[in-house]
């Protein structure tokens, strides 16, 4: 077969099936601009840790600002195609999108201390919690749990801000990268650690407190996929101080695990358990 009668079948199907962002049409966000501006966001969090740039203490200024302005204009842009998209349904008029797009950019460059500062706490949490791990450094560098907590803490903040679409390309970008799959819309703590990581699932409606520990394998889900129960808490409440081991399943959104439980590795909970218990097959 010909190059140009391949192209035209190619282009046939477009047609038929869809699965195509012109410029022109409905122009949803871009997933490779998404995640690139992403690692602009985690450079400006971590700045020197994860390109090969030379940073100094003459250059730091200069740098950050330039990092800033390069955000801003990316992460504008596609929100303001989110924006555009969810106009359809949500009442939005298409005139407020450039307008709203740049000041929940702008927001996000204003939270990004009070970011910092909660995943510093991360950080810390996971130094105090792994004993293999020998410096902040060597967690900032090479730890898949803070990557998707840092990842999280941005998505979150995009996500209650009313950002459509985005906050998911982030959450399932860094999913695909580590195996750890945190919806943006879950609310959690300060002081989060995620320990090894693999497998971990927190779902949508997942509300996490201070201090708590997950190992790999946790998921942290609902009883009920069915999608009536979209507007309803699907899933369990992790009270400050627990500690969750390898390949637990903890479900359903009435379910309250107390703080300072424990629980083990390999259980099945589905019903609420108080303070201070110890949870074991």
């Amino acid at each position: 077969m010909k190059t140009d009668a391949m192209v035209g079948k190619i282009l046939e199907s477009y047609k038929t099936y869809g699965g195509i962002n012109l410029e022109s049409s409905k122009n949803f966000p871009n997933r490779q601009n998404v995640t690139d501006t992403l690692q602009e966001i985690l450079s400006l969090i971590f700045p020197g840790f994860r390109t090969a740039e030379q940073l100094d203490e003459d250059n730091l200024q200069y740098v950050t600002g330039a990092r800033i302005n390069k955000i801003v204009l990316a992460l504008t842009k596609e929100i303001k195609k989110a924006l555009i998209y969810l106009s359809n349904t949500a009442g939005i008029a298409k005139t407020a999108c450039a307008s709203l797009a740049e000041s929940t950019s702008l927001s996000l460059i204003e939270e990004i201390p009070e970011l910092r500062r909660k995943i510093i706490l991360d950080t810390n949490a996971a130094l105090a919690g792994d004993p293999a791990a020998k410096s902040i450094e060597e967690i900032i560098l090479s730890y898949p749990g803070l990557e998707a907590v840092a990842v999280y803490r941005i998505a979150h903040f995009l996500h209650i801000n009313g950002v459509p679409l985005i906050p998911r390309i982030m959450s399932e970008y860094i999913h695909g990268k580590t195996g750890i799959d945190i919806h943006p819309g879950a609310k959690i703590g300060e002081s989060f650690f995620i320990d090894h990581g693999t497998g971990v699932v927190i779902g949508e409606t997942c509300v996490i407190g201070n201090n708590v520990k997950v190992y790999q394998g946790v998921t942290l889900g609902a009883l009920s996929v069915k999608k009536s129960m979209q507007e309803i808490k699907r899933h369990p409440t992790i009270e400050d101080n627990v500690t969750i081991y390898a390949g637990a399943t903890i479900l359903g959104g009435k379910t309250i695990i107390g703080q300072g439980s424990i629980i083990g590795g390999n259980t099945w909970v589905t019903s609420s358990v108080p303070p201070k218990s110890t949870i074991t097959i």
